[in-house]
């Protein structure tokens, strides 16, 4: 929907009230008549907004929620059930145990999802009976774009940090791109949260820079996509680990001609995200054609190779790499349909 803006005059009626006119059609719109309530709210010193009451339950804000834990649910279960909270808002997340206590894997479970995941969190009651849990972060402290770029730099960090430790052979920053990883997610969990707590809320839309509820959905799209690419720079590295060797030096050569391609047009792909420039977003999906001539390149050196343990893992490398160049195309598509509007030809 999009913003409507009035300018009204404040007149004073009475002996204590000011009062402000409403336009007819607005009324009209929103279905309203001579007598019904508007509930009106003042949220710090520079905003009030007005609600129906049809429509006042749709922007409360969820403050609080309790989950059950039984004595028999596993970990993975109790780290969907608080990611699924926090995604949808909540400030304080209460978990109790269905039989009176949680057991100490329950309760580390929990602290450590906490730890790693939700970013903002902090656990503010922690006993064997349950756990309390606060989200702290707000808009203001960390906004959508600025968690963002922190979440493509670590990702980027990573993808270029899992082929120098395959240079290196070193175990240990392998191992580190993979906690990094960690990182990535909760970075990529926190938009998740205020991105829905947006679209359920006009103004903080319109306060944190998105044109429609439909531009939330093009970032949610983006954040999966810089996830991934996140994925599969520890793939790399787990790589390492498994196999505990580097390969061949002109083959790494051409492994990060390739890396160094797919992160550039990821680049690219973003800006084109943060200038909201449909043209250039069609421009990189042209560019990321050229990931071809890398692969030939890989496919030519690994000629070399004689063992099949390395042939399959060049092949692997080269594919996670080449993964991260198609999710800058999907960005890039993302960003045509978010802005194919700007290309229509006004007519009167």
């Amino acid at each position: 929907m999009e913003e409507q803006g009035e300018t009204r005059k404040i007149q004073f009626t009475g002996k204590s009230s000011y009062i402000v006119s409403l336009p007819k059609q607005w009324i009209k719109e929103l279905g309203l008549k001579q007598g019904d309530q508007i509930r009106m709210i003042r949220k710090g010193s520079s905003t009030l907004e007005l609600y129906p009451p049809k429509f006042e339950s749709r922007v409360q804000k969820k403050e609080d929620a309790t989950i059950e834990i039984a004595e028999e649910e596993q970990p993975d279960s109790i780290v969907r059930k608080l990611i699924s909270l926090y995604f949808l808002g909540f400030k304080i997340i209460n978990l109790k145990s269905k039989n009176g206590r949680l057991n100490p894997i329950q309760r580390n479970t929990a602290k450590e999802a906490v730890k790693r995941m939700l970013m903002g969190s902090e656990i503010i009651s922690d006993s064997s009976n349950g756990m309390t849990i606060q989200v702290m972060v707000n808009l203001l402290e960390l906004s959508v774009d600025g968690a963002f770029k922190r979440m493509i730099h670590l990702a980027k960090s990573m993808s270029n940090d899992a082929l120098l430790a395959v240079k290196e052979n070193n175990l240990d920053l392998a191992q580190e791109v993979i906690n990094t990883d960690d990182e990535v997610d909760r970075f990529g969990f926190y938009i998740i949260r205020q991105l829905k707590i947006a679209i359920q809320n006009e103004h903080i839309l319109k306060e944190m820079g998105f044109r429609n509820a439909r531009n939330c959905l093009g970032y949610r799209l983006v954040v999966k996509n810089i996830e991934r690419t996140g994925d599969h720079a520890a793939f790399i590295a787990k790589d390492l680990l498994e196999f505990k060797k580097s390969i061949k030096k002109e083959i790494l050569e051409k492994l990060q001609e390739m890396n160094d391609f797919s992160l550039n047009v990821l680049d690219e792909s973003c800006l084109a995200l943060f200038k909201e420039d449909y043209y250039q977003a069609e421009k990189i999906i042209k560019k990321i054609e050229q990931i071809s001539k890398f692969e030939k390149k890989i496919k030519d050196a690994s000629k070399s190779i004689k063992g099949d343990e390395e042939m399959y893992r060049v092949r692997r490398l080269a594919e996670n790499i080449r993964r991260i160049s198609e999710y800058a195309s999907d960005i890039a598509e993302i960003v045509l349909n978010m802005n194919i509007e700007k290309t229509l030809k006004k007519t009167d």
